[in-house]
């Protein structure tokens, strides 16, 4: 397998490079190669796929509508 080294990584990205990684339990190493992954290999989801995650996601949110009567109260209420 080709190995790869980087030289001249800015602190601030090393330090957040190992930080990630740290939080996903990888090692520097298989971060990098996450990181590369998902750079030049996006993940080629099927539009209907896709659309079926949109609306999984959007039925987990509750609706908060406002009526015109709640902005009137709101108004009123900040008048007193």
């Amino acid at each position: 397998m080709p190995a790869i080294t980087i030289k001249n990584i800015p602190d601030e990205l090393y330090h957040q490079l190992k930080q990630v990684a740290k939080q996903h339990h990888r090692s520097i190493n298989s971060e990098v190669i996450v990181c590369l992954k998902r750079a030049l290999l996006p993940s080629q989801t099927p539009p209907a796929e896709r659309l079926n995650d949109i609306r999984a996601l959007r039925s987990q949110i509750t609706a908060n509508r406002v009526t015109a009567a709640d902005i009137a109260t709101a108004i009123n209420d900040g008048r007193t």
